[in-house]
């Protein structure tokens, strides 16, 4: 199971776990309720057979998928694309990753209070990071992950770094967590 924490704010190396002193985790409906993000959990060897994602992609029309794999060896320019990767931002669609390997961390800004709450992602996990929410990603200490990304139609892989307040998604987002993000 996912495990979420709100995150310190120290500035040492991202990939360190960053948890409060003492920790406080976050159960997986209420990261729903604050934050809108969506987790599910699939069976990373036979993803392709797998009913939960294959529901997934027909219900919200995932029509195009890629692999990305992040590592030293695999990616290039690794520490500027890790650096772009962790710099705050939202998009105009939907974020959707499949851990097949490794392991990483999604941040997302709390719809309460705006501080961080930090998403452990591990093989098998699904996650859906909504259209218009402050996030972020990074690796962990393990340097390694192997993930699908899921899109509509063709990628729309812009980035708006923030302040984006103003853009429609993030209005839109902005009126989903003030209801609730009812499903």
């Amino acid at each position: 199971m996912v495990r979420a924490w709100f995150m310190d704010d120290s500035t040492a190396d991202q990939r360190l776990e960053h948890h409060l002193e003492p920790p406080k985790f976050i159960e997986i409906d209420e990261l729903f309720r604050k934050t809108g993000v969506e987790y599910f959990k699939i069976n990373a060897d036979s993803y392709k057979d797998d009913k939960t994602l294959s529901s997934l992609r027909k219900d919200r029309g995932y029509s195009y998928e890629d692999e990305i794999t992040c590592s030293k060896e695999c990616l290039p320019d690794y520490e500027n694309k890790l650096k772009s990767f962790f710099t705050e931002h939202l998009h105009t669609d939907e974020e959707i990753r499949l851990v097949l390997d490794g392991s990483g961390y999604f941040d997302v800004r709390n719809g309460d209070n705006d501080k961080w709450i930090r998403i452990q992602v591990v093989k098998g996990d699904l996650i859906i990071i909504p259209s218009g929410i402050y996030h972020r990603f990074t690796l962990d200490t393990n340097n390694f992950i192997v993930a699908k990304r899921y899109f509509v139609g063709e990628p729309v892989w812009l980035p708006y770094n923030r302040p984006a307040d103003d853009m429609d998604c993030r209005k839109q987002y902005l009126t989903k967590l003030e209801n609730g993000f009812k499903v």
